[in-house]
């Protein structure tokens, strides 16, 4: 099969330590990175790439068997080169194989079909569109809503020379926003996401309480983040905004799976229904005034894991500072490497709905 390939040059002043950093942070993210001779080689399940650092500049290839692919990879290095490089933005320009791609392959336009309350902080609204068969995987349990601002025109987004993303510039920013699909449905065309709404809402949350049928929003990607599905045993936790991601887990795993589910939210009203088809017990754990994820890193904690490591896998998600104390407990107390756990961080206090960080 033929290869797809596209490579770019990109001018920095000390291109070691920006390519360290790059490779550090996609470890995190769970590529796979090696040397090859002069070249560090970064591997994804949809392609790979290099990062080769020559004098003055940074030398990229990204290969993949499909355009999704190459795609994503593209993004993926170009991406990540220009946030670890900030201040400067180094020009990237791709050339080779994808060049002429305008719009993202993984972006799909959707409109509103229903609108419900599932608890009195979480909205669930029930988009509609065509060919939404990537985002039905689920290995890929995030996507992207690119959400219209509340009196501007949604635009969609094209592709840079870079690779990245790409809007007009004579329109208002859309906002982009990480959320769960909590239900995929292709015989209808349908996905379900959970909106947590409060009182100061974002515009993930705001966009949810004036969202009404017939409007436009758009879907892009999707992520990962899944709950990896080969162990035996268990330890999920999450607050409201991982509650999406632990209920289709609860609701798609075989009934053989063993474990602990604990999900903190502020009190027993939001609590909410859950078709758990496994051997997972949920315990509902209520914040009641207290600092968001730490009644979830304490009920962490005093569980206690399988002598038989390899059996087990734990998965958290929630607000950041609590993500990072589960994440030193995990390691540090603990002593699970990658392959035993996945912690991710949410959201933030203070900036609400986030594009997320993981661990």
């Amino acid at each position: 099969m033929n290869r797809l390939l596209a490579t770019a040059t990109v001018p920095v002043a000390d291109p070691d330590p920006l390519i360290a950093a790059v490779c550090e942070h996609l470890v995190e993210h769970e590529a796979q990175v090696e040397r090859d001779g002069a070249a560090h080689v970064v591997t994804f399940p949809f392609g790979k790439g290099t990062l080769r650092a020559e004098e003055g500049r940074i030398e990229l290839g990204a290969e993949s068997a499909d355009l999704s692919g190459l795609y994503y990879m593209r993004m993926a290095l170009a991406g990540h080169i220009k946030h670890f490089a900030r201040p400067q933005a180094p020009e990237v320009t791709w050339i080779g194989d994808g060049s002429d791609l305008v719009t993202p392959p993984n972006f799909r336009p959707a409109q509103v079909r229903a609108v419900s309350g599932i608890t009195p902080h979480m909205r669930r609204i029930t988009f509609v569109g065509a060919d939404l068969g990537l985002f039905e995987a689920y290995g890929s349990l995030q996507l992207a809503l690119i959400i219209p601002p509340n009196d501007g025109e949604l635009v969609w987004p094209t592709i840079g020379r870079d690779g990245l993303l790409s809007w007009a510039e004579d329109k208002p920013r859309p906002a982009l926003r990480r959320y769960t699909v909590r239900r995929c449905d292709l015989s209808t065309g349908e996905i379900d996401i959970d909106f947590v709404v409060h009182d100061d809402p974002g515009p993930g949350a705001d966009f949810a309480l004036r969202a009404k049928e017939g409007d436009w929003i758009g879907l892009f990607a999707p992520f990962g983040g899944a709950i990896r599905d080969d162990r035996d045993w268990y330890l999920i936790g999450g607050d409201e905004t991982a509650l999406p991601a632990i209920a289709r887990t609860l609701e798609s795993f075989p009934a053989r799976k063993c474990g602990v589910a604990l999900i903190e939210v502020a009190g027993p009203e939001e609590e909410q229904p859950i078709a758990n088809r496994t051997g997972i017990e949920i315990r509902w754990l209520h914040r009641d005034g207290a600092e968001p994820g730490s009644v979830l890193a304490e009920a962490i904690r005093q569980i206690a894991l399988p002598e038989d490591g390899g059996s087990c896998f734990v998965w958290t998600a929630c607000e950041f500072d609590g993500f990072k104390s589960i994440r030193a407990h995990l390691r540090k107390e603990r002593g699970l490497t990658r392959e035993q756990h996945l912690a991710m961080a949410y959201w933030r206090k203070g900036q609400g709905e986030a594009e997320g960080d993981e661990g």
